[in-house]
């Protein structure tokens, strides 16, 4: 672009903070709304009773996506970030054994080695195909905006995609080569967070696996909202203005493009503006009706990522037994998926996750403390109330007290419970879902909603509902891809 413009970026999220600090990078006028008090969407962190907690993403995975952002503005990310990577990278209960799962390579061969005979050399075979997959997709593929399929019609990418297993699914791909169980589920657990059954999930998605098993778990000190500091302070540097308890409300037109964003306080001219807020939310709730893109029925068709059931808890004392990751299967996988994806309810047996980042953090408890956050995937759009909160905690305490062989209901000193109604009352999120649109065949690519707007001129979005899809580093990339979208067309 050659002139200065004002652009409006609506949310702060990841995506918006990126798209936010590259159009400011090329020198355009760009501020962020946020309706929250707390800059970060999913990932605001909160302190209470000396304990501090990120309320979202807690996985640091695909640690190249976040370096590249940094080195697209001449930074390094060690200036804004003390990482280390994470030894064992999670525990994993089962129902008859606990397994560590090293960062050693070869170690986690051997580990393999020890539950299925030849898994190790299977593995090596595996991980080269995830590899190549995940270069493909990575350089290749992620970066593309989803606007047309010729986008995808050159040889490099042809190539690539050919070698991509699109159409094999990942509960066939990953039993090409392993036979046990527990292997299985280890593999498979990533995409129980993706937003379908294994069954249901393209087998391209075992790059997932390469990006765990290779490229590492990795904590940033002071928690994952360290990340959202760093992309603030970079932001800021760039020129960015970030304006908080700022709710999108409604929009004004002329010639068929917005030209003013007006919120709960005040009213903003934009040249352009960029919802990296919940799209069906914007789509459906801000825009005139017939600036809309998707019609309601589009929408109720579309499969969605879990939502979650979380747990903020303090504990006054220190646990045994536990790692800063710890992932429960010690209950039917399949059956949990399928009350998540193919007959909607809330789970008979659930799987659950914990972390406990005062494990790898002295910072987030205070002394002699620990620091405890609960997850359960559980579909989008269940009834959700304190009753039902409640049943579930006490589920999934005496389930960790059982595989942990300790007591840990007795020392809870603080207790914050998030689910569905939080979900939509905090980001307008569509049914409540906490991950965004499911990876599945027909929502990739150029068949999710689209990064720019049908009817009009100068909107655009960004975040898990649009290209390339869920997760903390798609949404960086989202941001980029949107940015540049908008510099090219504009």
């Amino acid at each position: 672009m050659k002139n200065k413009k004002n652009i409006c970026v609506v949310g702060s999220g990841f995506s918006g903070l990126s798209s936010a600090t590259y159009l400011a990078d090329q020198g355009h006028n760009v501020y962020v709304l946020e309706k929250n008090s707390k800059l970060g969407g999913r990932a605001r962190q909160f302190s209470s009773k000396g304990f501090t907690f990120d309320m979202g993403p807690s996985w640091y995975w695909m640690p190249d996506v976040f370096e590249k952002y940094f080195n697209d503005f001449n930074k390094n990310i060690n200036d804004y970030l003390n990482l280390k990577r994470l030894d064992p990278s999670y525990k994993v209960f089962f129902e008859d054994e606990i397994v560590d799962i090293p960062a050693n390579y070869e170690s986690l061969k051997e580990l393999l080695e020890s539950m299925e005979e030849g898994s190790g050399e299977k593995l090596d075979l595996f991980l080269n195909q995830a590899k190549n997959k995940y270069k493909v997709g990575i350089e290749n593929l992620v970066y593309k905006p989803g606007l047309s399929i010729k986008e995808f019609i050159n040889k490099e990418t042809l190539s690539g995609v050919l070698k991509l297993d699109v159409f094999q699914s990942m509960h066939k791909h990953i039993r090409k080569f392993f036979k046990n169980e527990k292997i299985i589920k280890l593999l498979e657990f990533p995409i129980l967070f993706l937003g379908a059954t294994p069954k249901n999930t393209p087998a391209l998605y075992s790059l997932m696996n390469y990006a765990d098993i290779k490229l590492g778990t990795w904590y940033p000190e002071g928690g994952m909202h360290k990340i959202v500091e760093a992309m603030v302070n970079l932001a800021e540097e760039k020129g960015v203005k970030f304006y908080r308890n700022e709710e999108v409300k409604k929009l004004s037109y002329l010639d068929n493009k917005i030209s003013h964003v007006i919120t709960t306080k005040n009213t903003f001219e934009a040249d352009y503006v960029i919802c990296s807020g919940d799209y069906n939310h914007f789509d459906q709730n801000i825009l005139n009706p017939k600036y809309r893109s998707y019609s309601k029925s589009y929408w109720n068709k579309r499969v969605l990522a879990p939502s979650s059931l979380l747990f903020y808890i303090g504990l006054d004392k220190k646990l045994k037994n536990i790692s800063h990751h710890c992932l429960f299967f010690d209950k039917d996988f399949e059956k949990h998926a399928e009350e998540i994806y193919s007959t909607p309810r809330w789970p008979s047996e659930p799987l659950f996750y914990a972390s406990f980042t005062s494990k790898s953090d002295s910072s987030v408890a205070p002394k002699g403390h620990e620091n405890m956050f609960l997850l359960m995937p559980i579909a989008p759009d269940l009834e959700d109330n304190k009753i039902i909160r409640k049943r579930y905690f006490e589920l999934i305490i005496s389930r960790l007290e059982k595989l942990t062989k300790q007591n840990i209901k007795d020392h809870i000193v603080y207790k914050k419970s998030y689910a569905i109604r939080d979900f939509k009352k905090d980001y307008h999120s569509f049914k409540g879902n906490a991950y965004g649109l499911a990876n599945t065949l027909f929502q990739t690519a150029i068949l999710k909603p689209s990064l720019k707007s049908k009817k009009l001129k100068n909107l655009y979005f960004c975040g898990q509902l649009t290209v390339p899809g869920p997760g903390v580093p798609p949404s960086l990339i989202s941001g980029k891809v949107v940015a540049n979208e908008l510099i090219k067309n504009s």
